[in-house]
Parts: structure tokens; C-alpha cells; sequence
């Protein structure tokens, strides 16, 4: 498959779907920036890109800070050329039950996972918005479309990305930049590595990451997979509340009376 951008930004790439992504954009022959807060991580994957067959280039950054991602967007666009493409992945959660409720972590949540995304996206807007060419793209989730108990930070999180690229891309219409909103279901990575749950429909992180290259590709406005999950969720909100609540409740029962009450994944 071809791709149609040589310089991809992509944040959270120093595991999980970041690193999968450039790797397998490497093969296709892209220069990556790597952004991330661990550099030893991120040299680990630019190692990787480099014997699949692109170019790396590591940029260390808090996500959450603005200017940090700024100046890593800068290094990314001095040592790769012009960036086409940016991919906003870094993300984390954190189940919190009512008794151990921590409003810092959900701070965090939102910092990392909208904040970084529209910093992302918004240090590397004007060079786009010059050259009249670009691509935005965010890796938001299923869980965007309907809250869930112990998860709404991370599910509310993933919604404020989703609407936030709706209103966007409407605004660039015209522009020459797309904005592609990618919301996955569940994927093997460290972030869900640590859920004490069934996760219907797990994707393997290569076959996850070859069908998110297809729809950056395909340059989708949204693109919402596995299509069973998908269906699951439409399901979801067509059933009427009072049911919904009550077989939502009656599974979270179930499973959480021996669940860690507090724990955080990542990307």
C-alpha cells in the first residue's frame, strides 16, 4: 500500500499503537518523528524504523506542555523535512471507583489525552496551513461514544477529541488539511494490558495499526473498528436507558469485587 505523506509526527510513540505505527510506516518508506517523554524508548523504536526501512527522528516532549511539543515539532521538521502528517496517540487511563476517587489523576487524563492532542495538532497547524497541505489525526476510542462506570475520565476524555476534530475538520474544509478521527476498540497494548476484564473483539496491535495506516490512507473523516464492536456500541445507544443502566450495573457488579480499585495504563 502506498501512503501518501513522507513525514509523519506521531505522539505516544514510544510503545503501544505509537511505536506499531511508525514501524510499520517506516516499512512504507515514510520519515517518522518520534515524540515522547522516554528517550530510551523512543531510540529503541527509531531503531526499529530505521531497519524496516525509514527515517527516525526522536523529539523527548510532555505532551501536556505546549511548548515542549512546539520544539519538538521543530527538531522533527529540521532533521525530516516538512511535516504531512501528525498523529495524535499519546493517551492514558485510569479506573477510578467512587470510593477512591483521585480528581488529580483525572486532570492528568484530560491533560495528556485532549490537551496533548490539540497541541499536537495546533504547533504543527500554521506550517500546514502555509503549504495549503497536511493531515491531522487523532487516535480517540469506541469508549468516546458512551460513558461507562470506573471509566468515565478516560471515556469523556476520548469524546472531547472526537467532537473537537468534528468541529475542526468542518473549519479546515477547503484548507487542504484533513482530520481523520481514528476510535479503536480494544488493542493489545500496556494500556489495556492491565485490564482485569473481558474486552470483546481484541485486536492484535500490528493488525489494529495496518487497518488505522489504511484509514489515514483513505484519508476517513471517522473511522470506528472492529465493525462488531462498532455494532455492539450502536446497539448501546439505541437501547433505552433504564435497560442499558441496569445491564451495564448488573456486569460491573460482577466483575469488580475483586478488581483493583486504582490503577492507570498507558500508550
Amino acid at each position: 500500500m502506498k501512503f501518501p505523506h513522507q513525514v509523519v509526527a506521531i505522539t505516544g510513540a514510544s510503545s503501544g499503537i505509537g511505536a506499531e505505527l511508525a514501524v510499520q510506516l517506516g516499512a512504507l518508506g515514510c520519515s517518522v518523528g518520534l515524540i515522547a517523554r522516554r528517550e530510551d524508548l523512543l531510540k529503541e523504536v527509531a531503531a526499529k524504523v530505521v531497519a524496516a526501512g525509514g527515517k527516525a527522528c526522536c523529539a523527548t516532549a510532555d505532551v501536556a506542555e505546549y511548548s515542549q511539543v512546539q520544539s519538538a515539532m521543530q527538531t522533527i521538521s529540521a532533521q525530516l523535512g516538512e511535516i504531512d502528517c501528525v498523529v495524535a496517540n499519546a493517551g492514558v487511563g485510569q479506573q477510578l471507583d467512587r470510593n477512591a476517587f483521585d480528581a488529580a489523576a483525572t486532570e492528568r487524563i484530560f491533560r495528556i489525552n485532549v490537551l496533548g492532542m490539540v497541541n499536537a495538532f495546533y504547533a504543527a497547524l500554521p506550517g500546514m496551513l502555509q503549504r495549503k497541505r497536511g493531515h491531522l489525526v487523532s487516535i480517540a476510542s469506541l469508549a468516546s461514544y458512551q460513558g461507562l462506570p470506573r471509566d468515565g475520565g478516560y471515556a469523556a476524555s476520548k469524546a472531547a477529541m472526537r467532537v473537537h476534530c468534528e468541529g475542526l475538520r468542518i473549519e479546515l474544509r477547503g484548507s487542504g488539511i484533513d482530520v481523520s478521527t481514528i476510535c479503536p476498540g480494544f488493542i493489545r497494548t500496556p494500556l489495556t494490558d492491565k485490564n482485569e476484564f473481558d474486552m470483546p473483539f481484541l485486536l492484535e496491535v500490528d493488525a489494529a495499526t495496518r487497518k488505522i495506516i489504511r484509514a489515514v490512507a483513505r484519508r476517513r473523516r471517522v473511522y470506528n473498528f472492529p465493525w462488531q464492536f462498532w455494532w455492539l456500541v450502536k446497539l448501546g445507544q439505541r437501547t433505552p436507558r433504564w435497560l442499558f443502566d441496569r445491564v451495564i450495573a448488573s456486569q460491573d457488579s460482577r466483575a469488580g469485587t475483586g478488581r483493583t480499585q486504582k490503577r492507570s495504563h498507558e500508550h
